[in-house]
């Protein structure tokens, strides 16, 4: 009786461009100068925005911040893959991407600064609110592009979630799902090697993350997250694939978390020097900008511009956040129904009747 292999799988990983810039011409994606240098504008404004938050935070001017420098890449890559149907389940980290989909910056920052209000997209811009339980979007972006599928609507929807939430049961059951009624769904793991202070090596025993697709049916790849163009390539794949009712794709973006987990964790703590400066040599903002110079889409000076233009927008959004009217503290029972419960009203009333007695 011979040995019966049930299934073999291997997962394909695309490098297009090196740290030096370098591009191997054969696997680079189509596309243009103008499109390159939008995605570098949205990534140099991602960046300035994130150094300022931290600045803001220290300065007791907003809440608890997220950074993102570093994975830039991964996530302007991948959302701009989107169309403007589409649909984007961000978590708290994915600035960027949101940024890319057309949120603006006012309100990541009022958000930030405690005000849901931040929260409440511009018509048209189909993000849903940054998730900040871990892994919970899963379900979710599964459910909604079930939906869409339901209503013959041909988009794609695309969910962002960090290595440590493809440790959790959501989304397991999110993928499982998915791929048992092929959602038009492209699930982005932006792998930046720690759960907080654990690293990817404590999470699973599994070689990648990528591989867990396999077990649902789907293809899963991993990919240079911080190469923008490699990243791009395969979530236009992605994207294409489940608006071809073809199903999701897990895309697993090898990247690194080069600030702290958040502006209430210490990395030193669990990681050294030499490894963070090691993964600085990678910077997506870096290679991009040495791959712009050497083949002449935007010279030193345009990107010294660029950077400019982005501090200016940036601080403009700090403005325009900061002179918001505060919220009323009735407002946190505004937004859970479209209309009102009794209940709810009489709730209401009661709390606003202790700041009429004052």
């Amino acid at each position: 009786m011979t040995e019966k292999i049930a299934a073999s799988f291997q997962v394909p990983y695309l490098q297009t461009m090196d740290e030096a810039g370098n591009v191997d011409k054969k696997l680079m994606p189509t596309l243009d100068n103008d499109a390159i240098k939008a995605m570098y504008r949205v990534m140099a404004l991602a960046r300035t925005l994130d150094e300022t938050m931290l600045k803001l935070q220290r300065e007791g001017r907003c809440g608890v911040y997220a950074p993102l420098r570093g994975q830039e890449a991964s996530q302007v890559g991948a959302a701009a893959a989107l169309s403007k149907d589409d649909w984007l389940f961000p978590i708290y980290r994915d600035a960027a991407a949101m940024l890319l989909k057309g949120m603006p910056a006012k309100l990541i920052i009022q958000y930030f600064k405690g005000d849901e209000r931040g929260m409440n997209m511009p018509k048209g811009v189909n993000i849903f609110p940054f998730a900040i339980p871990v892994s919970t979007q899963n379900p979710h972006a599964v459910g909604a592009a079930m939906a869409a599928k339901m209503r013959g609507d041909k988009i794609a929807v695309m969910v962002f979630l960090g290595d440590g939430a493809s440790s959790k049961g959501d989304f397991y059951e999110a993928m499982n799902f998915a791929g048992v009624f092929k959602a038009p769904v492209a699930f982005v793991c932006e792998n930046n090697q720690y759960a907080i202070s654990v690293p990817r090596s404590g999470q699973t025993a599994a070689e990648t993350i990528a591989q867990k697709a396999i077990a649902c049916g789907f293809p899963g790849v991993q990919v240079d997250g911080n190469d923008v163009f490699a990243v791009y390539k395969v979530a236009m794949e992605a994207v294409k694939r489940a608006k071809d009712g073809k199903g999701p794709t897990l895309i697993e973006c090898i990247t690194y978390r080069l600030a702290d987990h958040t502006t209430a964790d210490d990395a030193t703590k669990y990681r050294s020097e030499a490894e963070v400066k090691e993964w600085e040599k990678k910077d997506p903002i870096m290679r991009l900008e040495k791959y712009m110079i050497a083949n002449r889409i935007m010279n030193e000076a345009e990107i010294k511009n660029a950077k400019e233009e982005a501090r200016k927008a940036v601080d403009k959004s700090v403005a325009d956040a900061e002179a918001e009217p505060k919220q009323k503290p009735e407002d946190i029972f505004s937004y859970m129904y479209g209309e009102m419960p009794q209940k709810l009203k009489e709730q209401m009333e009661y709390m606003k009747s202790f700041g009429e007695k004052k």
